[in-house]
């Protein structure tokens, strides 16, 4: 039977790192959201002083995106083949959107990051990149499909947390979206003919097929 711990010996402290904060950043992040990310939160969550983190981690800007290249190092990519690409592209923008919906808040870190210049980044980057190569489309529109694709998704995660959080409760949603059916059937059908005979449909479809 092993002997009992001396009550004068303290636990052993991890030693603090960039790896350390950035997983308990993660960890609070998705227990509580980006709005209780702080860099006295992580401190107290580690037991030491905030000052302490600094040497690490300049600023909660540079946090928020190693927290970026975090989530996006998750994603697996595949290599191209051109016999299957377009599936591969597919499952690489689910995999993606599932990463960012996943942790709350990194969609609207990546929506804010101008040019992402991590490693993840430029990697999650060449795999989309490669995929769209091998469908032999003129690399000009790869290139704006890269970037509307990329846009989408993020901006999908950022609709899909802001509903998950309780932002737009289902109700309200629901009640504002009776309403604007009614005004909408009221416009001219002779003015709109478009837009009322596509109404129904507008905002269908499940996260997949969309």
């Amino acid at each position: 039977m092993p002997l009992p711990e001396p009550p004068w010996r303290k636990p052993v402290r991890q030693q603090l790192s960039r790896e350390l904060i950035v997983d308990t950043a993660l960890e609070i992040l998705d227990r509580e959201g980006m709005d209780a990310l702080t860099m006295r939160r992580i401190a107290t969550e580690l037991g030491t002083g905030a000052a302490s983190l600094y040497a690490h981690v300049s600023n909660k800007d540079e946090l928020q995106e190693l927290l970026l290249e975090r989530v996006l190092s998750q994603v697996p990519h595949e290599a191209p083949d051109p016999a299957r690409w377009a599936s591969q592209l597919r499952e690489l923008c689910r995999r993606s959107l599932d990463a960012l919906v996943t942790h709350p808040g990194i969609a609207q870190v990546a929506l804010a990051t101008v040019i992402p210049t991590g490693e993840a980044s430029f990697a999650q980057a060449e795999a989309m990149l490669g995929l769209l190569r091998a469908s032999g489309l003129p690399d000009a529109h790869i290139a704006v499909a890269f970037d509307v694709l990329s846009l989408y998704l993020t901006a999908y995660a950022v609709e899909v947390n802001a509903v998950r959080s309780g932002q737009f409760p289902p109700a309200e949603i629901a009640e504002r979206t009776r309403q604007l059916g009614e005004y909408m059937a009221s416009l001219p059908p002779d003015r709109f003919p478009s837009l009322l005979a596509l109404a129904p449909l507008l905002g269908s479809g499940d996260p997949d097929t969309r």
